[in-house]
Formats: structure tokens, C-alpha cells, sequence
């Protein structure tokens, strides 16, 4: 099948610091399978977040997960290495609706609309081309959003992961960020798992040596806890399917999900540039396509009661860290995480997983993701001395990161992601065409005034007095 014919790296065996692996490359099917464990390990923990905190069976969410990134690798021919998990763009949605009184059912119809209008978007990108995503998102916007993206994560470590076991979290930490820059070869590139299962081993040493630790607990609440409990894991079964229900549809619920759209193309364009930037591939043609298998494989988990789907930042995490962009490992993580799903008693022990460890690689990971969005400014030169390009940025990444939202009615409210993109979008495009319509040139900001911006092109100007 065209797109699928691996190529082995080299010996498949050995990698010299910094040696990349393509998209279109492997190593040794041993390799390629840990690095695929190590893909379901790392966004697992937002996997199973997202759900449940939207009132969602996990399990299903793990086993449409796989579904989703195998839906993904065919739709966009293997070119594009990403994983597909539950997108957390709808919590804030989930409890809008919940506190109009719709169910699960209402949640996973209003997603399921905003999945088919996704798919609607990808389609008109892959007709009209690239240059309509170059159009709306130039390297000024789509960095600035991938940078939010990353950066919006950091609240998740620093309020719900970090504060349960500071301690483990600082040392996971260490010895993920020491494992990434002083190992070599193939354990350099599963690192974040050598980071994960150090985490775990030291806090079952921790609980058995110093006891029960005083802190937050998954929920945040203060009290004395096992930094492990493995009671869920007692209890799970070897076998068994997830809880499927069908959706329903309601507008109100329909009309409170749709904003997301925005922060979705965005998102996904966001991703689709990073992994292009990674792998030093214009996967441009395949924008459009990517988006689609996003919304097709959201209307596809959505109408069987599981979570909206999205490329994950987490993987272009750890891609940024292995270096190994192989597909081959995505479609091995798909098949791990489809058969898992099937396995209640590996998602007791995935939730087992202390919330420190997560803080201490969630740290690293998260960093990651938003420096991407600074690589991607100094890959296109993106320059900040000229307003257009710093006022936008700065003020959506602040928004985001900062969780400031916008409450529009009584029922509907923008934050975070959403709000912090579509700042970025429309502060952009709008101070551009005032900026041409007054046919501006001024001064730039944050140096000593040796260049100048003119507002009607977008572009420095010749040192000179404004006109």
C-alpha cells in the first residue's frame, strides 16, 4: 500500500546524536514497537482526563483513540506522524451543557456536529489549497498558536499533577531531562517512558518506606493518601468492552460547542506545521486531509459515545525528543491502544500512575510543544520589532496562558485555547487590513527604531522619517 512501505534506518539498530528518522523510515520492529508504547504512555494520562471529566467511559476513549490514528494514517497516506486522543478543547463545553441539563448523549451530538463541520473545513482546504490555511494562519499566527497550545497545558502540571507529590515530580523531572540529553541511541529515544517508569518505581519505593504522603490528591483535596492505589487494579477485569451509547442532538448544546471549531482548525494546522518543522517536510498538500480524518474519526468515536478526537501535543512531544518521526510507531501505538481498550485492568494500571510522575514529564513535554511555536517564528524570520506580528501574539498567548475567558451570555463563555486563537486570528487580520487602509509606516517597537514596519505590506521598511 502506497505510503506504507517502511524503509529500515540505517541498521535499524543504531542512531547517531541528533540522526533523524523519517516518516517513511523504521528501525527494528522491536524499536518501533517500544517507541509505539511509549506514544500510548505519554498521552494516556490526558486520555483518560479528558473523558472523564466530561462524564465519559475511558476505556472507550483509549479504544477510539487507536481507531481514530489508524483512521488517520490511511486518510493522510502515512505521511503525517500523529496520534489522535480525546480532545480536552471540550471540558469547558461539557460543563456549559451539563449545567443546561443535557447528558452524555447531549455532549457526544454537539461534538459530533462540531466533528462533521471539522471534516467540512479540511475539505475546503484540500480543494482550495494551502494557501487559504497560509492566508488565515501566516507563521506570525501559527506559531503564536501552537505556543498557547503548549503553554495552555501548563496550569494541568501546576495545579492538578505537580501538587500531589512535588518531590517525585522534581525528581521525574531530572531524570527524564537527564535521560533525553545523556543517553544514546535507542534509549535516548524512549526516554520519556524510562522517565514514566522511574517515576512509578520510586513512588511504590516512597510508599513503602516513608508511607502515606499529605498533599492533594487526584480530586485536589488535602488529605493523606498512597502516592499508588492499586484497589482499581484489584478489581478490573482481564476482558471486557467499554460503555457505548448513541448521541442526541440539541441546539442550544450544538451552539455552545461550535466556537470550538476555531481553536480546532487552528489546532490541527498548528500540529500538522510543527510536525512539517520537525521533519523538515511541507506537508502543505496534506493539511487539508489531515483535517479531515480529524473531524471524519470525531463523528466516527462521538456517534458510539466516546470523545471528540485530536492530534495530540503530547506525541509531538516526544517526537520532538526522540527525533524518531516514524509512522510505523504511530500504527503500532494505534494497535496498542485499541487492544487496551479491550483490557480494563491496564487502564486501572495506567490510572494507577502517580499524579507526580505525570507533573514531572508533563513539565518537559508541555515546554516542548510551546517552544515548537517559537522554532516556527525563527525558522520563517518572524520579526517582533513590527507590531502586526507582537500585539496579536502577545496578547492571545497571555489569554491562554493565563486562562482569562469572555462570558458572551449566560450559557456560553470563551477561554483559554479558544479565546487566546481566536485573538490571535482576528487581532491579526484586522490591525493588517487598518494598518493598509491607513497606510501606516511607523516606527517598530522593542529595539532602538533602526528599521520600520509598513503597515500596508506587512513587511520592514528602509530606515527613514515616517511619511
Amino acid at each position: 500500500m502506497a505510503g506504507f512501505g517502511w524503509k529500515l534506518h540505517g541498521d535499524g539498530r543504531h542512531l547517531e546524536p541528533g540522526e533523524v528518522v523519517k516518516p517513511g523510515e523504521r528501525l527494528t520492529w522491536g524499536r518501533t514497537i517500544g517507541l509505539g508504547a511509549q506514544h500510548v504512555v505519554s498521552m494516556i494520562g490526558a486520555c483518560f482526563v479528558a473523558p472523564v471529566l466530561m462524564g465519559l467511559d475511558p476505556g472507550l476513549a483509549l479504544m477510539a483513540s487507536g481507531v481514530a490514528t489508524m483512521l488517520f494514517m490511511l486518510m493522510t497516506r502515512g505521511r503525517i506522524p500523529s496520534y489522535l486522543g480525546s480532545s480536552l478543547s471540550f471540558v469547558g463545553v461539557s460543563a456549559v451543557i451539563a449545567g443546561q441539563g443535557g447528558d452524555a448523549g447531549t455532549l457526544t451530538g454537539a461534538m459530533l456536529v462540531v466533528g462533521a463541520c471539522l471534516a467540512g473545513c479540511g475539505i475546503a482546504i484540500h480543494i482550495l489549497g494551502a494557501r487559504v490555511i497560509h492566508a488565515v494562519l501566516p507563521p506570525p499566527v501559527t506559531g503564536a498558536v501552537v505556543m498557547l497550545i503548549g503553554f495552555n497545558l501548563a496550569p494541568v502540571t501546576a495545579s492538578t499533577y505537580w501538587p500531589q507529590d512535588q518531590w517525585t515530580a522534581l525528581a521525574t523531572m531530572l531524570f527524564t531531562g537527564l535521560a533525553l540529553v545523556v543517553l544514546r541511541g535507542f534509549w535516548s529515544r524512549i526516554a520519556i517512558f524510562l522517565g514514566l517508569l522511574f517515576g512509578y518505581a520510586l513512588s511504590w519505593v516512597l510508599d513503602r518506606t516513608a508511607g502515606q504522603i499529605h498533599s492533594a490528591d487526584g480530586s485536589g483535596k488535602i488529605t493523606d493518601h498512597w502516592r499508588i492505589d492499586f484497589s482499581g487494579v484489584a478489581k478490573a477485569d482481564w476482558i471486557g468492552l467499554p460503555i457505548f451509547h448513541a448521541p442526541n442532538f440539541s441546539a442550544s448544546a450544538i451552539l455552545v460547542a461550535l466556537p470550538v471549531l476555531v481553536a480546532l482548525v487552528a489546532e490541527n494546522a498548528g500540529h500538522v506545521k510543527a510536525v512539517g518543522e520537525m521533519t523538515g517536510d511541507s506537508l502543505d498538500d496534506k493539511m487539508g486531509m489531515a483535517i479531515v480524518a480529524d473531524g471524519t474519526a470525531t463523528v466516527l468515536s462521538t456517534a458510539v459515545g466516546g470523545p471528540a478526537t485530536t492530534t495530540y501535543a503530547e506525541n509531538i512531544g516526544v517526537m520532538a525528543a526522540t527525533r524518531v518521526y516514524s509512522t510505523a510507531a504511530y500504527t503500532a501505538a494505534a494497535v496498542f491502544a485499541l487492544l487496551f481498550g479491550l483490557c480494563p485492568k491496564f487502564g486501572a494500571v495506567v490510572a494507577a500512575i502517580p499524579g507526580g510522575v505525570l507533573g514531572g514529564i508533563t513539565v518537559i513535554l508541555y515546554g516542548m510543544i510551546g517552544l515548537l511555536g517559537a522554532q516556527i517564528w525563527i525558522r520563517n524570520k518572524v520579526d517582533f520589532t513590527v507590531p502586526l506580528n507582537l500585539i496579536p501574539a502577545a496578547a492571545g498567548i497571555v489569554i491562554a496562558i493565563g486562562g482569562v475567558s469572555l462570558k458572551i451570555s449566560d450559557n456560553f463563555e470563551l477561554g483559554g485555547i479558544a479565546l487566546g486563537t481566536l485573538i490571535v486570528l482576528t487581532g491579526y487580520h484586522s490591525l493588517r487590513w487598518l494598518s493598509r487602509t491607513a497606510g501606516r509606516r511607523g516606527a517598530p517597537l522593542l529595539d532602538a527604531g533602526t528599521t520600520e514596519y509598513d503597515g500596508s505590506t506587512g513587511k520592514e521598511g528602509s530606515t527613514g522619517k515616517d511619511d
